[in-house]
């Protein structure tokens, strides 16, 4: 899932804490694409990676319901047109929907190795928000 040569688009990703009123770990797409979400996080022993949430421009979905249970979560986010949001977190994904146990030998265990970007929430946090923005096109 490696989008194709030359759409480097330069994206952001903005993080706010949610009104108190929700307790959920949510995302909310304000770009004008079609977004595809994977998210990662930890129970204290094992990682678990799992997806595909499709989420329509200006629209909000919820990726985790509930309080909060870990102080961090990470995300990979590919639009439409193959730009990505990604970090150096690195997690196994594939192309179809998936929940995946373990973050090692992605390859070996026929997996994808995909780099997600880290969303602290605090230690506190019952409920998060994260804001998927578009920014400036990368330059070479």
């Amino acid at each position: 899932m490696t989008p194709a040569p030359g759409l480097g688009l330069g994206l952001l990703a903005a993080v706010w804490l949610a009104s108190p009123a929700r307790a959920d770990f949510r995302l909310c797409n304000t770009t004008a694409n079609r977004v595809s979400v994977a998210l990662a996080y930890t129970d204290g022993s094992t990682w678990v990676s799992e997806g595909w949430w499709n989420v329509k421009p200006d629209a909000c979905e919820t990726l985790v319901r509930g309080p909060l249970a870990a102080e961090f979560y990470y995300l990979y986010a590919m639009d439409e047109r193959g730009g990505e949001w990604r970090g150096k977190a690195f997690m196994c994904t594939r192309d179809r929907e998936f929940r995946i146990l373990g973050r090692e030998d992605c390859y070996v265990r026929g997996f994808d190795r995909t780099g997600f970007f880290e969303v602290d929430t605090g230690k506190e946090a019952k409920n998060w928000t994260v804001q998927l923005t578009e920014g400036a096109q990368a330059r070479p």
